[in-house]
Order: structure tokens, then C-alpha cells, then sequence
């Protein structure tokens, strides 16, 4: 769906309501707060979509309990948002949004806020079959000296301040990120069982000593760097494509990830990666977000 589309389709507040009960509720109409269907509309004429549940005597819409809750900003944008966000392979900065939608700088970073975390918590099978694991390193890069003689490369990875980031994709599917908060094999180990299927599947990663404690749960295969970087099929390639998109968001679109806000940045990306093959990404994220 295009952002035409968007504008087109959900010219006001009224369209866009009956859009996302048709998602959430489909043809049975229930209260978000206690399930029952004992539900009616209320006739209120100033305030669209409103509800009112004759079981827990609550007055609700479509939007309780979601992303859109209690919002004051018109659901066209926010429709808007999510379109150019989903479509923005690299990402975009709030400012851009701003502009685009004529929002001011905090609520068009409030609303991109509350999109990433509607894919934060996007629930996907473990991976299976052929899977890439590999860790990197987000931050800023060293400046660089007044003179040429100063331009020596600054350290790298695990000699920096950088946050660390792990991942996992599986070929030709999908990928799970997250910050981590340390990459000691306890660490690197629990990640890779929440995220892969051991049976039928080969973990391929490179020589990094925290992937040691893998090969006691699954098989797994290295490539080792130092020597060369693709073996046949053992190669770590499509997840460094993954890590490639990640960063170009930063250096492009972003600049700066704060710790406390950098795992909503690692589930956009996912969640864009994820969706890569979508013909319509802006639906798939509408039916996600209100799949409860």
C-alpha cells in the first residue's frame, strides 16, 4: 500500500476507527478489558468509536489497550507514519517525520517510539535450519586528528565503548537482534537457545571464543576470519548483510542511539528484515498490532 494509498483510503478519523475495528473486532465486537461481548456503541456524537460493556459497565474503543491508545494525534498520521516507517529501508529520523506530517520534533519521536515498540514485541518460531550467528558493535566512530599523521585507525569491537549487539538469521528467512548486555559464552549461550531450533539445524559463526558453549547443544560449524571469510557454504555473510542495514540507519538516518532507547532501534530493523518479502508491510504491521 502506498502512502497515496493511506491518505486516500483513510481520509479521517471516522475511516480509520472503522478500519481498525474491522482488524481487532472483525464481526464480533468484545470489551478489551474483561472479554465480554455483551457490548454496545455509545451514543456519543463528539467522540467516534466509543463503546460501552454492559459486564464490567467500562466505556472503551477499538484503540484501548494498543499502540494508539489514548493518543492526540490523528490516526491518519499515525497510519501516514507507519507507512513511510515500514517503506524506509534505512530508516528516518524524527525531524524528517516531523516535517512530513507537520508534527512537532517530541510527539513525531513519540510516534515513531511507540511504532518500534509495537514491533519489539512481534513473536516469531525459532529459527531453523542453516543459521548465522555473529555479534557488532553500535556507537560512535573516533574522530579523526587536525593532522594526516594523526588518521591511524582507533580501535575496534571489543576495544571500544561500543554497545554490543547479537543476532542470528536464518538463510533466506528470518533474524532475532537484541542488545547485549554482555557477550560471555552464559551469555552468547542463552541467546542462541531462545532464538534457534537445535534439532535439524547448523549454527555457523566465526572463531569468537563465546560460542564455544554451542557446541553441546547444537552442531555447529566456524569460519575463521583470520584466514578467510566464505568455506563452501560456511560463511557469516547474510547476517554482516543484516548488520550493514543496521548501521546504515545510523550513520545515515539516526547518528546516536542511547542505551535505553538502542532495543527499539534493533527491532525496527528486525522487524523491516523480517518483512523484507511483504507486499504490503503497513497491513502486516496493523493485523501484528492488534493481534492480542
Amino acid at each position: 500500500m502506498s502512502l497515496l494509498a493511506i491518505y486516500s483510503q483513510f481520509p479521517d478519523q471516522e475511516a480509520c476507527i472503522e478500519h481498525i475495528e474491522s482488524i481487532r473486532f472483525g464481526d464480533e465486537p468484545y470489551c478489551p478489558h474483561c472479554g465480554s461481548v455483551e457490548v454496545a456503541r455509545k451514543a456519543d456524537g463528539y467522540r467516534v468509536g466509543r463503546w460501552n460493556c454492559h459486564a464490567c459497565k467500562s466505556s472503551f474503543n477499538a484503540l484501548s489497550g494498543t499502540v494508539f491508545s489514548k493518543t492526540k494525534v490523528p490516526l491518519q498520521k499515525w497510519f501516514m507514519a507507519i507507512q513511510i516507517m515500514v517503506n524506509a529501508k534505512k530508516s528516518l529520523s524524527s525531524c524528517q517525520l516531523a516535517r512530513d506530517l507537520d508534527l512537532t520534533f517530541p510527539t513525531a519521536r513519540y510516534v515513531m517510539h511507540r511504532i518500534r515498540a509495537a514491533m519489539l514485541t512481534e513473536e516469531g518460531s525459532l529459527l531453523h535450519g542453516v543459521v548465522e550467528a555473529d555479534e557488532t558493535y553500535v556507537g560512535g566512530k573516533p574522530r579523526k586528528g587536525n593532522r594526516r599523521s594523526d588518521d591511524t585507525p582507533g580501535p575496534r569491537g571489543r576495544a571500544t565503548s561500543k554497545t554490543p549487539v547479537i543476532g542470528a538469521v536464518e538463510r533466506g528467512g528470518r533474524v532475532a537482534a537484541e542488545v547485549a548486555g554482555s557477550l560471555k559464552g552464559p551469555s552468547v549461550l542463552r541467546f542462541i537457545q531462545s532464538n534457534v531450533d537445535p534439532d535439524g539445524s547448523l549454527l555457523i559463526t566465526d572463531e569468537f571464543t563465546g560460542y564455544r558453549g554451542v557446541r553441546d547443544f547444537m552442531p555447529h560449524a566456524v569460519i575463521k576470519h583470520a584466514e578467510q571469510y566464505v568455506d563452501g557454504e560456511t560463511h557469516t555473510n547474510t547476517i554482516e548483510g543484516f548488520w550493514s542495514l543496521l548501521k546504515r540507519a545510523w550513520y545515515g538516518s539516526h547518528h546516536h542511539y542511547s542505551k535505553r532507547w538502542m532495543p527499539l532501534y534493533i527491532a525496527e530493523a528486525t522487524w523491516k528484515y523480517n518483512h523484507r518479502k511483504s507486499g504490503d508491510a503497513f497491513s502486516g504491521f496493523m493485523r501484528e498490532c492488534f493481534a492480542l
